[in-house]
């Protein structure tokens, strides 16, 4: 994925594995950011707000990320949220 400037687009094309697409394409849908995605197309995301842009930075780190990364972040907000003392 490109990484997002300081200025939002209105619509962006995401670049992500083509075996990910539909599962990035249904999660956006969940969370009601508009997309397409047509057959033998990249994925299309209309980026407008901050949270749009933060929801597709989610979702797109879920899927390009490992699972070690993944598990090392989610570590370090617990133990943010939960120090040791």
């Amino acid at each position: 994925m490109k990484p997002f400037s300081s200025e939002v687009e209105e619509k962006s094309v995401v670049e992500i594995d083509w075996a990910d697409r539909w599962q990035v394409y249904q999660r956006l849908q969940e969370l009601e950011v508009p997309c397409w995605c047509e057959a033998n197309q990249p994925l299309q995301v209309e980026v407008v707000t901050p949270t749009t842009v933060v929801q597709l930075w989610s979702v797109m780190r879920q899927f390009t990320s490992s699972r070690q990364d993944l598990i090392c972040s989610l570590e370090i907000c617990w133990q943010s949220r939960y120090p040791h003392s």
